[in-house]
């Protein structure tokens, strides 16, 4: 007898692809990967994002008592964080002083931060992508005092190293990461769904509680979404990134032309 998630079992899903649904905002560039691949292979693609950031008030914020100003270093992960901590400061009325240091997880991250400051002022330093090298770069500022502003859904690598290593740190909560509502999707079948993040499984379950996949294939991106599927018990059709395809569209292409007997 095949075993979830076994090879027999996912060949034995292997039928035709006309539709996908991907639960992420519609790219704005028209000439975005998801629409090559639709336009070259006759798809019907939607986007539709599973999950919403939504700001923490600063009402509630404040039973948390933390101060920013009581820290000398602040760590950022995303634009989400950057926003929310500048809105928090706003709300607050305070100025972070210049001499607070900014540890960002990438270039884009460090960038985004000039939307709030004069960054060729500040002390800025960035990781290349990932929090490995971000920790790489902590390692050397073990004084600091620092504030780690996130959501209430957040990867452990960062914080799982600042207790690790005796960092001075504070965690703190400034915006949450929610189901969006898919009630309108509840009579629309798609023959694939692409996943990237637990959250959007989360998402999926919060507002079909009782979905049956069938013939629905699942696409995942990562590690720990490809274990959210699995854990959810769904049959991972597509998993990504692969040596040959290192994004979702290169591996839903794959996909497709093995589908649809595409040479």
């Amino acid at each position: 007898m095949s075993q979830p998630n076994s090879a027999e079992l996912i060949q034995s899903r292997l039928k035709k692809v006309s539709s996908i649904l991907v639960s992420q905002p519609e790219p704005s560039d028209e000439k975005s990967p998801y629409g090559q691949l639709a336009a070259k292979y006759k798809l019907k693609i939607d986007f539709r994002p599973f999950i919403k950031v939504e700001s923490v008030p600063f009402k509630e914020f404040r039973k948390d008592k933390i101060n920013f100003l009581d820290y000398t270093a602040v760590i950022f992960t995303s634009r989400n964080s950057v926003d929310n901590f500048f809105r928090i400061c706003q709300e607050s009325r305070i100025e972070m002083p210049p001499d607070t240091k900014y540890f960002c997880i990438s270039d884009q991250t460090a960038n985004y931060l000039q939307k709030y400051i004069v960054i060729r002022k500040r002390k800025i330093f960035t990781g290349l992508k990932t929090a490995n090298d971000l920790t790489e770069i902590l390692k050397k500022h073990k004084n600091e005092r620092f504030l780690f502003p996130c959501s209430n859904i957040r990867k452990n690598d960062i914080p799982d190293f600042l207790d690790k290593n005796g960092f001075n740190y504070k965690e703190a909560v400034i915006y949450r990461t929610v189901a969006s509502d898919l009630s309108d999707l509840a009579d629309v079948n798609y023959d694939i769904i692409a996943f990237f993040s637990p959250s959007g499984i989360n998402s999926l379950f919060i507002n079909f509680p009782g979905f049956v996949q069938n013939n629905t294939r699942i696409a995942a991106f990562g590690p720990s979404t490809a274990k959210a599927v699995r854990d959810a018990n769904l049959v991972l059709d597509i998993e990504a990134p692969l040596p040959e395809a290192p994004s979702m569209t290169g591996a839903l292409e794959l996909y497709v032309r093995k589908a649809n007997g595409i040479k």
